[in-house]
């Protein structure tokens, strides 16, 4: 159990970082399309090469279809998020929305029932979300609370998709390697942001301002979700998905020391919260 523990810890950590890069870029849309474009020529070959010698049934390709449309949604609503809030707000709710969504969805539908661990992590995460949001901030007028809730709104539709492709992507390696399914969900991310790109032109503006934090976010963008992807086809989705989580923590702390943005302290605590409570729900709940 050492190992995936390890992948899926080293897997937050990169996602953490390749997300600060995307928060510092010009264009959100263009460098999360760059970064992904070069691992979707490079894995090209290796997708085309399993699918030929491994021919599945109509579902399955079905599943891989919906995998590739989620991952469009995706990219767009992340490129979305990035400019509208700071790191440090946006990404532990990104992050623990999933976390908090499915034993919510239990609990409501499916008859499920969550022990008093469980409890206290939702509230945890609830109470986390809130004063990340500044709700109830007596420094705000109605008109500056609505105009912050967008960033928090955008990010808890980016933690929905999240979920959902998550769920489908568990069942997509049931047939395909995580190297091949990797692919399926790079060409998904590309398709959803190359509209937006193609309307910026910003490409080589992009590339001449962040060439080494492209190449790097190259690396450990893909490499993130591929770090996670080995490690649930090592052990079960729910005892290691709460600790890719601490990247919350890791990249509120970059977001804070290296972009310089406001509320430090305070937003510190709530990742730390939100955390606790993810691993709280993962764990115990």
């Amino acid at each position: 159990m050492l190992l995936p523990i390890v992948l899926v810890i080293a897997s937050g950590m990169a996602h953490a970082v390749w997300s600060m890069f995307t928060k510092r870029s010009r264009s959100k849309s263009v460098f999360l399309w760059s970064i992904m474009m070069v691992a979707t020529i490079l894995l090209l070959p290796v997708l085309i090469t399993v699918l030929w010698k491994n021919p599945m049934n109509a579902a399955s390709y079905g599943l891989l279809l919906l995998s590739m449309l989620l991952q469009a949604v995706y990219s767009w609503l992340l490129s979305k998020t990035y400019e509208l809030g700071d790191l440090s707000q946006i990404y532990p709710i990104m992050r623990g929305t999933s976390t908090l969504l499915v034993p919510v969805i239990g609990v409501l539908f499916l008859n499920e029932s969550l022990s008093v661990f469980g409890w206290l992590g939702i509230l945890c995460m609830l109470g986390g979300f809130a004063v990340l949001s500044g709700i109830g901030s007596n420094s705000r007028s109605g008109g500056q609370q609505a105009q912050g809730l967008k960033p928090v709104l955008m990010a808890l539709c980016v933690g929905l998709c999240t979920t959902c492709y998550v769920f489908v992507d568990k069942l997509n390696l049931e047939h395909v390697s995580p190297i091949a399914l990797l692919e399926v969900t790079n060409i998904g991310f590309v398709l959803g942001l190359t509209p937006a790109v193609i309307a910026s032109g910003k490409i080589i503006e992009e590339w001449k301002a962040n060439k080494t934090t492209l190449l790097l976010g190259a690396v450990l963008n893909p490499g993130s979700y591929l770090l996670f992807l080995f490690a649930m086809s090592q052990a079960p989705m729910a005892h290691i998905s709460p600790l890719r989580e601490i990247g919350t923590i890791f990249a509120t702390f970059l977001g804070i020391l290296l972009l310089k943005e406001q509320q430090g302290l305070r937003r510190m605590l709530c990742s730390v919260v939100i955390f606790c409570g993810i691993v709280l729900i993962g764990m115990l709940g």
